[in-house]
């Protein structure tokens, strides 16, 4: 499927669709670029979302741009499972200024489970305790207990309604 914008603006399209198809029982990826692109891979001047993004602000699985948010993430502001930026949050984030996440190595700030920078806030860390000391873990052991019988009631209800359903039927 394609569709381009009569409108174009210094020989790109305004609006650029493109997706892939299948020929010959192969699936054909298909490039979409103007300045707002959606595709497969999507290159895009303002806004661009495909699988493979790249533009002013990207979404995808793998995405670039000044702004960014995807499974993997490079930009300016990046925002992903793993994120590479000046700024970053994600699962895991690298960042030259701050960087948020599960893991986060950044130059100046560090914010999350493991992190490592000059400036860093983590449970890890070992002065914590003495800056934060309101703060406590988001679980305690009592709690865990609860979540586990809870789960347990609802896999034993689950079980109950799919016998029942087979007796019905």
């Amino acid at each position: 499927m394609e569709y381009r914008s009569n409108l174009s603006v210094l020989g790109l399209p305004l609006i650029h669709v493109a997706t892939g198809a299948i020929a010959g029982g192969v699936y054909r990826r298909r490039v979409a670029m103007g300045w707002i692109a959606v595709g497969d891979v999507a290159i895009g001047i303002f806004f661009s979302c495909g699988g493979v993004a790249l533009g002013g602000i990207s979404v995808g699985g793998a995405s670039l741009g000044v702004l960014s948010l995807g499974g993997l993430a490079f930009g300016a502001a990046a925002v992903g499972g793993l994120a590479v930026g000046v700024l970053a949050l994600g699962g895991a984030a690298c960042a030259w200024y701050t960087a948020i996440g599960g893991l986060a190595v950044a130059h100046d700030y560090a914010i999350g489970g493991a992190a490592f920078a000059q400036h860093v806030v983590s449970p890890l860390s070992p002065d914590f305790r003495a800056k934060y000391p309101l703060l406590r873990p988001p679980f305690r052991a009592s709690d865990t207990l609860w979540l586990i019988g809870i789960v347990v009631a609802l896999l034993v209800v689950a079980r109950l309604v799919q016998v029942r359903r087979k007796r019905w039927r």
